[in-house]
């Protein structure tokens, strides 16, 4: 992604929760939306076709598409870039994820593009995990520095439209974006 275009505010982020549904549910998305592609629960070969799959409907609907992994991956994979904690390629986009103060250091160092902070509401994803809340959601994202905050974890468009612009670029979601959720 030429890092001229702006970055998406809305994200969806795969999970094996989505089943037969992953693919509508992104053509979906809004045009120029964004995807982290996980789906670390299938085997490589598996992997990588579902995501040249999802690939071909981001090009088409104009999503940048991440993969979970390192940044050689995302180029081997032709991913617009890579969501990982590690230092990367400066070519391609850089989103990391982190749930607090220690981690949005670490990440901080290697200035990514963006950096998930979650969770910020309880959610599906970790049950039983303590969720941040909007009070310490704030003050950990003010500590991202120049790098765009992304809140995740419980988020739906309502829950994102009361969080302050000046604190987040955006925010991510999974069950949101499911048509089927049990």
């Amino acid at each position: 992604m030429p890092r001229s275009q702006p970055l998406p505010k809305i994200w969806l982020m795969t999970d094996a929760r989505f089943g037969d549904d992953l693919l509508p549910a992104i053509q979906r998305l809004p045009a120029r939306s964004g995807v982290i592609f996980r789906h670390y629960h299938l085997a490589t070969q598996q992997r990588r076709k579902l995501f040249r799959q999802v690939l071909r409907i981001c090009r088409r609907r104009g999503h940048i598409l991440l993969l979970a992994g390192d940044a050689r991956m995302a180029l081997r994979w032709h991913a617009d870039g890579f969501h990982h904690r590690s230092r990367g390629n400066s070519a391609l986009m850089h989103s990391a994820p982190v749930h607090d103060a220690r981690e949005i250091a670490e990440v901080t160092a290697f200035c990514p593009d963006l950096i998930f902070l979650s969770p910020v509401f309880a959610t599906k994803s970790h049950p039983g995990a303590r969720p941040l809340g909007p009070l310490a959601f704030a003050r950990l994202a003010r500590l991202a520095g120049r790098s765009h905050v992304i809140a995740l974890g419980g988020m739906t468009r309502p829950k994102a439209d009361m969080m302050s612009r000046r604190i987040i670029h955006g925010w991510a979601a999974i069950d949101t974006f499911r048509r089927k959720q049990a």
